[in-house]
Order: C-alpha cells, then sequence, then structure tokens
C-alpha cells in the first residue's frame, strides 16, 4: 500500500469515527475547517498554497501530507510546490528540513500514483 494511500484510508476511517460521536463542537470545528478553503475572496490554490506553508512551519506531517493532496488536486506544477517549500524552510528555519523531505517523499508519491492511475492512452492500448 502506498503512503498516499495508507493516509487517506487512515484519516478518512478517524474522520468517521469522529463523527459518528456526534459531538457538536467538534462538528462545527470541522466545519469551519472545510469552509475556510473554499473558494472566496483568496481562491481555492492560494489558500492550499498558504495551508501547506503553515503546516510545515508548525511541524505538522499529517497537515503537510493533506495539503499536497489539495495542492496536487488544485493542479500545482513542481516549481510552485518547491517555492512553497521554500517559504516555508525560510520561515521555520532548519528545524522544518525533515519535515521537508517527508514532504517531498509525499509529493513524489501523489505525483507517481497519479501516473499509474492515468488510463492508458488509445494509441497505448
Amino acid at each position: 500500500m502506498s503512503i498516499v494511500t495508507e493516509f487517506n484510508d487512515y484519516r478518512e476511517r478517524m474522520n468517521e469515527k469522529i463523527m459518528a460521536a456526534d459531538n457538536k463542537v467538534i462538528k462545527r470545528f470541522f466545519n469551519l475547517d472545510t469552509n475556510t478553503y473554499q473558494a472566496g475572496a483568496i481562491d481555492v490554490k492560494t489558500k492550499e498554497m498558504l495551508g501547506l506553508a503553515c503546516s510545515m512551519v508548525l511541524r505538522c506531517d499529517d497537515c503537510i501530507k493533506y495539503h499536497l493532496g489539495k495542492c496536487h488536486e488544485e493542479g500545482l506544477t513542481d516549481e510552485e510546490i518547491y517555492e512553497v517549500f521554500a517559504i516555508a524552510n525560510l520561515i521555520g528555519g532548519s528545524i522544518v528540513i525533515p519535515h521537508f523531505r517527508r514532504a517531498v517523499e509525499y509529493w513524489e508519491a501523489l505525483k507517481e500514483e497519479a501516473v499509474t492511475a492515468a488510463p492508458p492512452h488509445a494509441h497505448d492500448a
């Protein structure tokens, strides 16, 4: 199982368990997070880049993986993602470097999964 699939499966499974507890405050907090990252005065792509940079500075590997996945869905290029990495490392300092390494590993896994999940071209069949 890939690190991307493992992370997403775990996150989904645990979120279902958390939501099943039916705690009003937790549900509202999760909803606030969801609504914050929707398009508004700032587009979704920019919000996800901000979320990624902040997550790296705060050194939250799960948050980094989540925002990398969202950045990938938003179509960020390697050049764009590495500029976000540069900002996070500059702001966070050298303590961010181990998280940066894991972020690069996860970004590469996201790209690899996208390639292997892509349907073959008609001329490839």
